[in-house]
């Protein structure tokens, strides 16, 4: 009897799962969505997408449906774009396979990814974009938000960010657990991210989410993956270990005296925490990260044996989490904080307050900038009082002096700095001028910024400075007569760029930057996805193959053959005469040197020269123009003459005047992590991309690109990867509205030979498409 009732409610959810499929395939039509008949050429479905896509695209419709519209326009798109699900809808009313994202519909087959240790559902249901957690909504992330604020905040924090999509059963599996580590790590400092797979293909593919749900971790630019099981305390830890470990030095009695004498080398102030924590907070550690860049970080174990002393000596309440900052002065705090509860307000806005020491030593231009900005008003104006000093006990005592000073005058329009004149030469020889009365001296200028390129306006004081009370008179009054007489900085001069003087060395910036490649590989080949690092192992593979190969060769190969051959004999002299007429003539059928096949890429070659071209095979085609088609071809001849002994090589061209729509079309699949223009700006039909070489394999749906070499004005160059179309024609405009010389026109395909090298090595970047657009 209950075997009986439980094969029922079975039948009745497999009803109920075939009722929501059948009322989400109905809600859906694609020739609507577009406004076509289903008798509509791919032509005039092209065309009616991309009038829809200029209407609702969200940055030109501020209507509050605009996103959803135009996620709707571009699933129809893709829907009828492709023949194959174009041709199921019309038979079935479906496409016949997850629109959303590739999902693993295998389950015998283990992806790399399932280390989430999820349980995969017999039934997926279509969860579709109203269906949504409005909980991610505001999470969102597009590409071009990805690319130009996501990556550069990642300097400043890191991100957690979580790969779904609507047809995923397992990401409803994880909701739960993912709310609750959201709202902990966002109060923390966490940034927070959520990348919707389905209408977001691009993004997810960038980071190499190949299944959903996924979850990385992005810092530095850097990304990483998340392989336990989604728990609560193991993405703290996750996010834990993106961190660098040398953040926090941990602190006791017998190093602390080291760490807060080090603000003098450092040019730092250095913090300090105290807490009855093992190991320090992971609020404490992402604030460490934050202020890297102005700040030292120690953490202080109170109920650890050995640091009574310490927290005798700073009178430390070790029931209450405490934050000190100290500066110039080791004995005494520059100032505390003590709560209960630390909060991150609380802490940015106390560490915001104390970046810098008291009088900074200016290390470099950035530094510079922010401790003396420029003016910007009348009502907001800053000086920068500077001691221009030497090294050493010499000038220990007037250092001192001027510490103390700064100290006693701390105002929010009046910063204090020094440099050394022996490191930064050129800036202080520009505001003394090599005076013999501050030759071996302390000298002090107050100096306002006027703008960028570095002019400024200062005062010197007339006497060197010694630090006496005469002295400190002196600029006590000279600073209270600018509050009311801006005149006062009568002398103006231009100040060159400060010297980065804790920049490492070239060896040392060169060691870091390989062991941090080296890093990267390793966690690309064990724990990313592998098919970004395919391309770099069949490169290591084939280079060991061929090393070894030729090894055995040569250690295998009888010498002796050689030796003991007959000497040939002389041939008869008609026979030779016969043998050079048929050499001279084999010689004359034989190409000379640069001379390549090309055929041009038309509507009636399309289809044997890229569709239906062999696996293996490949069609390289020059993108040119009628006015440089005779410069283009000749230089990409000589480019890929020593390619052409390659039989899987085609080499073909496109007019960009007849075919200039199927480029545009093929190139928004090529868009890497550079600012996206608005395809739909003022110059959309301005864009020269007269150069550009396509890399097309036709039976797998990809393609490599060669982005042209450009010369600049003074003869600098750019590479590949900077060359920007839409400047290109703006400059083309601006010299002159004729074509660009040949010259300018050969120097495009400079670096081709070295592209076609990478081609046949395999470690290019791939561009794959859902299906070849037609050739119209």
């Amino acid at each position: 009897m209950e075997l009986k009732k439980l094969s029922i409610s079975l039948i009745v959810v497999l009803v109920l799962v075939l009722v929501l499929q059948i009322l989400s395939a109905v809600d859906f039509d694609p020739y609507r969505i577009l406004g076509v008949s289903r008798t509509s050429s791919q032509a005039d479905i092209k065309k009616a997408y991309k009038k829809l896509a200029r209407e609702w695209h969200p940055d030109k419709n501020k209507d509050p449906g605009a996103e959803d519209k135009f996620i709707q326009i571009s699933k129809a798109y893709e829907i009828l774009s492709n023949e194959e699900k174009r041709s199921n809808f019309d038979r079935y009313g479906d496409v016949g396979e997850n629109q959303g994202y590739p999902q693993q519909q295998h389950h015998h087959f283990h992806h790399f990814h399932e280390s989430f240790y999820f349980d995969e559902s017999f039934f997926h249901f279509p969860f579709n974009s109203e269906r949504r957690d409005s909980s991610d909504e505001k999470y969102l992330l597009h590409f071009s938000h990805y690319v130009n604020e996501i990556v550069p905040d990642s300097f400043k924090k890191p991100y957690l960010i979580k790969i779904t999509s609507d047809w995923c059963f397992s990401c409803i599996h994880i909701e739960p657990v993912w709310k609750e580590a959201v709202q902990e790590l966002e109060m923390l400092g966490v940034g927070i991210g959520v990348v919707h797979a389905g209408y977001e293909r691009r993004l997810a593919h960038h980071l190499g989410a190949h299944s959903t749900p996924s979850i990385l971790g992005l810092i530095n630019g850097k990304i990483s993956f998340f392989h336990k099981a989604v728990l609560r305390e193991n993405l703290r830890q996750f996010v834990g270990s993106l961190l660098p470990g040398n953040l926090i030095e941990k602190i006791t009695d017998k190093n602390y005296a080291r760490f807060l004498s080090n603000w003098k080398k450092e040019n730092k102030p250095h913090v300090l925490l105290f807490d009855h924590m093992p190991l320090a907070p992971l609020l404490y550690k992402l604030t460490a990260f934050a202020y890297r860049d102005y700040l030292s970080f120690g953490y202080v174990y109170v109920g650890l044996r050995g640091t009574e002393e310490l927290s005798r000596q700073y009178n430390i309440n070790v029931y209450t989490p405490t934050i000190m900052v100290f500066k110039e002065h080791i004995d005494k705090p520059a100032d505390v904080i003590q709560a209960r509860e630390m909060k991150k307000q609380l802490i940015d806005d106390f560490l915001s307050q104390n970046k810098f020491l008291l009088a900074a030593r200016l290390t470099n231009q950035k530094l510079f900038h922010e401790l003396c900005p420029v003016k910007k008003s009348h009502r907001q104006r800053k000086y920068c009082v500077v001691l221009l000093t030497g090294e050493g006990d010499k000038f220990a005592k007037t250092y001192e002096a001027f510490v103390a000073f700064a100290l006693a005058n701390t105002k929010d329009t009046v910063r204090f700095v020094h440099i050394y004149n022996d490191r930064q030469r050129d800036f202080a020889h520009a505001l003394l001028m090599d005076e013999e009365k501050y030759w071996g001296k302390s000298a002090v200028a107050i100096l306002e910024r006027r703008n960028n390129v570095g002019r400024v306006v200062y005062k010197i004081l007339e006497d060197a400075w010694q630090g006496s009370e005469e002295d400190n008179f002196i600029l006590l009054d000279l600073l209270a007569q600018l509050r009311t007489d801006a005149g006062l900085l009568s002398s103006d001069t231009l100040l060159p760029d400060l010297n980065d003087e804790l920049a490492p060395v070239f060896f040392l910036r060169w060691l870091y930057s390989a062991m941090e490649y080296v890093s990267d590989c390793w966690d690309s080949i064990f724990h990313n996805n592998w098919r970004e690092m395919m391309p770099l192992l069949s490169l290591i593979f084939s280079a060991l193959f061929i090393l070894f190969g030729t090894v055995i060769v040569q250690a295998f190969s009888d010498s002796s053959d050689e030796r003991d051959s007959p000497l040939p004999q002389k041939d008869d002299p008609t026979e030779k005469s016969e043998k050079n007429d048929a050499a001279f003539s084999k010689e004359n059928r034989i190409p000379k040197k640069g001379f390549v096949e090309v055929t041009e890429l038309t509507d009636v070659t399309y289809t044997s020269n890229l569709v239906r071209l062999r696996p293996g095979h490949m069609n390289v085609v020059l993108i040119l123009s009628n006015p440089t088609k005779t410069t283009l071809l000749q230089k990409f001849a000589l480019e890929v003459y020593t390619f052409t002994g390659s039989s899987c090589l085609h080499f073909s061209f496109l007019s960009l005047d007849k075919h200039r729509e199927w480029l545009e079309y093929l190139l928004e699949f090529a868009q890497d992590a550079a600012p996206i223009p608005n395809q739909y700006d003022k110059h959309f039909l301005e864009r020269d991309y007269t150069g550009y070489v396509l890399a097309l394999n036709g039976h797998k749906k990809y393609f490599c690109l060669f982005k042209p070499h450009r010369a600049g004005d003074e003869g600098g160059t750019m590479g590949c990867e900077d060359y920007d179309p839409l400047l290109h024609a703006g400059e083309t405009r601006g010299k002159s509205s004729s074509s660009p010389g040949a010259k300018q026109v050969k120097n495009k395909l400079s670096k081709l030979s070295l592209w076609m090298e990478r081609l046949l090595e395999g470690s290019l970047q791939r561009f794959y498409i859902p299906s070849w657009p037609a050739l119209d």
